[in-house]
């Protein structure tokens, strides 16, 4: 078989309902939209985390966080006996590179420590914007050859603060980056990964891109008074912010202040924050449309794989809530993926049956015929991209975590996990021993938990032990197996 390039394209905290082409109405998404069109769109895939650093360690071991141990931001270093995706396309003879962050160990204020076996052929590391590295950051590199500065982006976390022009963006930075990779095609397939930051917080898309939305016409969040006491039974569970005291200035995510849990959305002006995260997505869309038009002016669309997901998603004010934390509500943990290669993959369908990032290292490399490590617990989608397996049923559940995955000042290391088998969600707050259960065929805006209710105590049962056994099946084996004894 012909070996298709791969074009992976990942964003950062982008929820699963910012496509228009899916249902988003306010989006501006034409390029995704036409991604969607041309290939098979994952209308209920979830990722293994709600937190970057294990999220990205599933989807590039194929691996659950409980097997994988890449369980927190800011790890010192990844373990080196674990196989990333890109390792095994570049021993296949692929020309590999990396745009963007890989945020698989620590990043802040130092250079992410790469792994010894990445993968990567050429690598442009940019973990975010900002300018926290005095070297080795290939986007202030860039910046600094047009004569901008990375120090432009500040902390102040000022709501639309636009901090640079369009055209000097980090999306920017990537889309050229990666059409200077695509031009450099030299006859070997090639795997190229995009991780960019937007739509990370802080919500701060140049003026530009937000002009092109109006608060007004921004869906609202997801909120019911009910959510202000559901979040004071839960206030010992870790969540990075609800309220910022200043309507148009938001909380820094890595030191947030205090959590009261009982403040609703409209403490801050969530419209204004949703018009800029829909404006980033807009921006990234932008650059997914370059890379489109390059790939069929270049003649490679045919032979190329792309893949578009996010590791995780955002709150984005819904239950009154911003950013991500040791919660599993849908805004969160339900994702963004869209697969497509003409002549390939199916064009224009919509598979409704549940998905997850851990799946897709063995998806990829069925998609290239290669052989897909022993560690591998995910399931390929291929089959059901090709039309080989039904797209309404694929996955009897799926699975996210979250142990200690973050540090900030008030945190208490939280240990969370949600089984959800497409109807019912259960979550486990292990620290509390209590948790949350939501019928999504009732209640699709989570809001009314039926963990205390009495008429729903069996169900509730039921659903703990199969939680516990399918947690049991995930935790990884260790070493491979040589005797008997």
């Amino acid at each position: 078989m012909t070996r298709p390039n791969i074009l992976w394209i990942c964003t950062d905290q982008q929820r699963w309902d910012t496509i228009r082409a899916l249902g988003a109405t306010a989006a501006q998404t034409p390029h995704l939209d036409r991604l969607t069109e041309e290939g098979t769109a994952f209308t209920r895939a979830y990722c293994q985390s709600p937190i970057c650093t294990p999220s990205r360690s599933s989807f590039l071991t194929g691996m659950y966080p409980a097997a994988h141990q890449v369980q927190r931001n800011g790890n010192a270093y990844f373990p080196d006996h674990l196989t990333l995706v890109p390792q095994i396309f570049r021993d296949a003879g692929y020309r590999t590179g990396l745009i963007g962050k890989l945020h698989l160990s620590a990043a802040q204020n130092r250079i992410e420590t790469r792994p010894e076996r990445d993968g990567y052929e050429e690598f442009y590391w940019s973990q975010h914007p900002g300018n926290d590295w005095p070297e080795g950051h290939d986007y202030a590199d860039w910046l600094a050859e047009r004569g901008q500065s990375a120090a432009a982006f500040d902390e102040s976390h000022d709501l639309i603060s636009h901090p640079v022009a369009a055209e000097h963006s980090q999306v920017a930075w990537a889309a050229d980056r990666a059409l200077s990779f695509i031009d450099r095609a030299d006859g070997r397939p090639w795997m190229l990964t995009i991780n960019v930051y937007d739509p990370h917080p802080p919500f701060d898309p140049p003026k530009s891109w937000y002009d092109r939305f109006d608060p007004a016409d921004m869906p609202p969040p997801v909120f019911a008074e009910s959510d202000l006491a559901h979040h004071h039974r839960l206030k010992g569970v870790d969540q990075q912010t609800q309220t910022p005291g200043d309507p148009m200035r938001l909380p820094d995510p890595d030191a947030p202040e205090a959590a009261t849990h009982d403040s609703p959305p409209e403490r801050y002006d969530v419209l204004a924050v949703r018009a800029a995260y829909y404006a980033m997505v807009a921006m990234v869309d932008d650059m997914v449309g370059q890379l489109l038009e390059r790939l069929d002016t270049s003649g490679q669309r045919q032979d190329t794989l792309i893949l578009f997901m996010s590791d995780h998603g955002e709150m984005l004010g819904d239950h009154g809530l911003l950013y991500k934390g040791c919660r599993f509500y849908e805004g969160l943990v339900h994702v963004p993926m869209i697969l497509s290669q003409p002549g390939r993959v199916q064009q224009g369908v919509k598979a409704t049956g549940l998905a997850e990032l851990v799946d897709i290292p063995a998806t990829l490399c069925d998609a290239a015929g290669l052989t897909v490590p022993a560690q591998n617990q995910g399931r390929s989608l291929w089959p059901v991209l090709t039309g080989q397996a039904p797209t309404d049923e694929i996955k009897p559940y799926v699975l996210c975590e979250y142990h200690d995955a973050l540090a900030f000042p008030g945190s208490t290391g939280s240990r969370g996990s949600m089984y959800f088998d497409g109807r019912h969600k259960l979550v486990v707050y292990h620290d509390l021993e209590t948790g949350e259960l939501f019928d999504l065929a009732a209640d699709p805006g989570e809001l009314h938990d039926l963990w205390t209710d009495e008429g729903s105590a069996g169900l509730r049962a039921e659903l703990v032990l199969k939680h516990f056994s399918a947690m049991m099946r995930v935790t990884g084996a260790g070493p491979e197996r040589v005797a008997n004894f």
